[in-house]
């Protein structure tokens, strides 16, 4: 299948100058409370983002709408959490990117930690790729992919997205 290039920039910057408005109004969110990933085991996921990438496990509790299941939250910096439901007795197949599915979370890190946190990622024998020098891409132990970013929350490669 061939993909026409200049038709979808087009498209992309016909879109930006429709719908990026100079004078935003403040959105209507507070921010992002969290976002639920899937864990198939509950301590092989708290040694991976608490002990290996330093997001401290801030709660565990029952998930309400599934008995025996937890639900349990990092703190991912700036009010914001990243959290997981482990569901025993569920059969639940390994993670797959489909259209309304996750394709990666980028958390910001300031540039210190994120050669702190590539190094940890290296001697653990982490996979990973770098982009562009401040971006490293890995994935879980579910496989859920994740991006450590060098650049400041609002900023990405050096242009403002905020």
């Amino acid at each position: 299948m061939s993909i026409d290039h200049a038709a979808i920039e087009a498209a992309r910057a016909r879109i930006r100058s429709s719908h990026v408005r100079d004078h935003r109004p403040p959105s209507s969110a507070r921010g992002l409370h969290h976002v639920a990933l899937l864990s198939s085991d509950v301590e092989r996921t708290i040694a991976f983002y608490q002990d290996l990438l330093e997001f401290p496990l801030t709660e565990i509790v029952e998930n309400r709408d599934y008995k025996g299941s937890s639900h349990f939250f990092f703190d991912i910096g700036n009010g914001n959490l990243l959290a997981f439901f482990d569901f025993p007795g569920l059969d639940l197949g390994p993670y797959r990117e489909v259209l309304g599915g996750l394709h990666h979370i980028a958390i910001s890190v300031n540039p210190a930690t994120w050669e702190r946190l590539r190094g940890r990622l290296e001697a653990a024998g982490v996979p990973h790729d770098i982009e562009s020098g401040a971006s490293i891409y890995f994935r879980d132990p579910d496989n859920a992919r994740l991006e450590l970013l060098a650049d400041p929350l609002g900023e990405m490669y050096g242009s403002r997205v905020l």
